[in-house]
Formats: structure tokens, C-alpha cells, sequence
């Protein structure tokens, strides 16, 4: 029975749909009138692709049989491939409803080619890069994209500086969660983290500093800076903050001690940088500052000129800061938002985005997915800020 069949592929299929596919199928049973139209809005009104994908499936499978065999075609139209890893096609053989599927080589080279692929396997729950995904990108973008070292030889190397307990200030309720979280996704995208806890900001800087002067940067090809702490506009707390202008890291100190002149080791190579902390104390406004760049003529190219009568020095000049690609939990004045028990809302979407989509597609673009994810947030929206890539970074996991 096709409806057994559900129960027992409920699993696998949570766990790998893509969340553009589960769409596609709540609009398709609502079309048969598998799903009436409360129950369509009740699979697609969480956030959670998890609970949208577990919502649906046991929808479908409490109304019987012919239900369930019109959800399993569905899926075979949407994504023939996470049917043939489910053997859609063997409880729909014989049946009126039934498709032929091809051989699964034929469908992942098809797929290949209709950017349609999707993830074989997945680690720590990030979806790993197929192969083929992987080769064609380097192929098709090589001069466009930041190289990656190989994992046998690179030293890549990630810190979190999370501050939970404070002084004066309330206890960050839900930290240790974003701190596990995001230990587990970075250690899955094939770095060695380093968690530090309850700093100063002096401490802060200090930390910083001495991790931009690490050996295995040389041999890196990337890395990321996770702050996550109390914040207010001039920038992250420490431990001993007793407001706006007692202990404070502000944060050009970040990209200070990790620019081309302080951190030489890096240059050319993506630094990320990631902040949780509130910029402010307003609730539910979406207001962006528009910064001043400051004038700097360092930096400014010279005029061209004839090399005749002139030598050459074994230097040249560079931009003091490049490379950069940084996501700040809040717009500038404003408050991020924590839950007690699973953490910070910013957090959570941020690992769900990169665990689904960095499989294949750069690093912009799964921040832009994650600021269209708050669209629907009136009280928080994430911004990208002094974004510096040359190029675009992919992470490629498992790669």
C-alpha cells in the first residue's frame, strides 16, 4: 500500500526535499484536491523546512491510498531524483499513474545540465557538493571564483568568540545553542574551530590579534570570524559592559587586525566574518544607514604613466582591505532577537541556509537568501556590511 510507503520513506524524504520542492507539492495537491486549501496554508506557514516537510507528508498519508499514490507521482514529476533515491518508481509500477523513471546515471547527467542536480549525501547536516556540481563550476567560473586548497594539505582554521555571562548586563539565555550550532556547521565545512567565551574587549582584540598571526593561515584558503555577544551601535560588548561607552569592541577592530597589512597571510583569500549582536535598542524598524567612505588616498590608483628611466622595487602597492564578506544579525540602531531555548533567530536561519544551499551556490547568494528569509520578520533583518569579495566564494562541502 502506497500509503505504508510514506511511513516508511517519512524519514529520508524530511531530511533531503528541498524546500522549493515542498512548495511545488502543496500547490500540486491542492490543484488534485489532495490538500483543501487550510491545510495547503497549514504545511507553508512555518518557517522550518523540517516541520513543513514532516506537516505534509502526514497530511497526505491520513487520507489512504489514493491519496498517498498521487503525492508519490507529484514528487516524481518535481524531483525525479530524491524519487529515485526514495524507489518512488517501484510503488508506482503497474499503476495508471505511473512514469517511466530513467536509470539514475541518466538522470544525474540529465540534471547536471538543467541545473537541477541535487545532493547525494549530507554531513552534519550540510548538503555535500556532488562531484559533477563541483567540477562543472570550477570549469565554467574558474577566473570568477576564489580557489580552495586541498583538504589533504590546507590548514583552514575558524574562531567563535561567544559571549554568554556578563557583569552587568543580562545572561545571553540560548548562546551555547548558536555556539554548538555553529561549531558543528564549520567543523563540517572542513575547519578547525576555536570557541572562546566570555571575553573583555580587550580580550576581544587580543584574541583577534593573535589568531590573525597563525602559521596555518599560509596554508588556508579561507576562513571565518563568528562574534556573537550584547552589541549596541558602536559595537560588541565584553564581559564587563555597563553600557555604550564602557568595554566595548568596536568593529573595524575585526577587519583591522585581519586586513592585507595586519594578517598578510589571508590576503587574496575569503575572510567571513558573522556578528549576532543587537546594533541598537530599537524594535520592529528596518532602518540602513548609508555610511561615509572615508577618504583614502593610499588607495587611490595612480595615473598612468611611461615605465621609460624608471626600475622596478620588489613591492607593490595593494588595498589595505579586500576579501571581506561580513553579516550582521541586525540593521544599524536595531535589536536582534534570541530565543531562550534554541538560540538566535539570525543563527538558526543562517546554518539552515548554508546546510541547504551552499551545496551550490556562493556564499552572496546564501546571504541573500538568508535577508529574503526575514522578509516576513518585522522585527529583524539581517545586512551585509563593508562586503569586500573580488570574487565569488563557493564552500564546496565535501570538497
Amino acid at each position: 500500500m502506497t500509503d505504508k510507503k510514506l511511513s516508511k520513506m517519512r524519514v529520508q524524504f524530511v531530511e533531503r526535499v528541498n524546500e522549493d520542492v515542498i512548495g511545488q507539492l502543496v500547490d500540486d495537491l491542492r490543484d488534485k484536491a489532495v490538500l483543501n486549501p487550510q491545510e495547503a496554508a497549514g504545511v507553508k506557514v512555518s518557517r522550518n523546512k523540517y516541520k513543513q516537510a514532516r506537516e505534509l507528508i502526514d497530511n497526505v498519508q491520513t487520507k489512504g491510498p489514493k491519496a498517498s499514490k498521487i503525492f508519490l507521482q507529484c514528487l516524481l514529476d518535481r524531483d525525479s531524483f530524491l524519487a529515485e533515491e526514495l524507489s518512488v518508481s517501484t510503488y508506482l509500477a503497474g499503476t495508471s499513474v505511473c512514469l517511466q523513471v530513467p536509470p539514475i546515471e541518466e538522470i544525474h547527467a540529465r540534471s547536471v545540465s538543467a541545473g537541477d542536480v541535487r545532493p547525494l549525501e549530507s554531513k552534519n547536516g550540510i548538503s555535500l557538493c556532488p562531484r559533477r556540481v563541483f567540477e562543472e563550476i570550477q570549469a565554467k567560473e574558474a577566473a570568477e571564483i576564489y580557489a580552495i586548497g586541498d583538504p589533504k594539505t590546507r590548514t583552514r582554521l575558524a574562531l567563535i568568540i561567544c559571549n554568554i555571562d556578563f557583569a552587568h548586563c543580562p545572561r545571553r539565555n540560548g548562546a551555547e545553542v548558536d555556539l554548538q550550532q555553529m561549531t558543528l556547521l564549520l567543523e563540517g565545512l572542513g575547519y578547525k574551530v576555536e570557541p572562546e567565551t566570555n571575553l573583555t574587549s580587550k580580550a576581544m582584540a587580543d584574541c583577534l590579534k593573535r589568531f590573525a598571526a597563525r602559521e596555518e593561515h599560509k596554508a588556508s584558503d579561507s576562513t571565518f570570524l563568528v562574534l556573537m555577544s550584547h552589541g549596541v551601535r558602536q559595537g560588541l560588548c565584553g564581559v564587563q559592559s555597563q553600557g555604550k561607552d564602557s568595554d566595548i569592541l568596536p568593529v573595524d577592530a575585526i577587519f583591522s587586525a585581519f586586513n592585507n597589512r595586519n594578517c598578510p597571510a589571508l590576503f587574496g583569500k575569503p575572510k567571513v566574518v558573522i556578528i549576532q549582536a543587537c546594533r541598537g535598542e530599537n524594535e520592529g524598524v528596518t532602518y540602513v544607514s548609508d555610511r561615509e567612505v572615508p577618504r583614502n588616498d593610499s588607495l587611490i590608483p595612480e595615473p598612468s604613466w611611461s615605465p621609460e628611466g624608471y626600475e622596478q622595487d620588489a613591492i607593490r602597492k595593494v588595498h589595505v582591505e579586500t576579501d571581506f564578506i561580513c553579516l550582521y544579525s541586525s540593521t544599524p540602531d536595531n535589536v536582534s532577537w534570541r530565543s531562550r531555548e534554541k538560540g538566535s533567530v539570525f543563527i538558526i536561519e543562517l546554518i539552515k541556509q548554508i546546510q541547504e544551499h551552499a551545496w551550490n551556490c556562493n556564499l552572496e547568494e546564501v546571504f541573500r537568501k538568508v535577508l529574503k528569509a526575514f522578509v516576513a520578520n518585522p522585527l529583524q533583518m539581517p545586512s551585509k556590511d563593508r562586503t569586500t569579495l573580488t570574487k565569488k566564494f563557493y564552500l564546496f562541502p565535501g570538497h
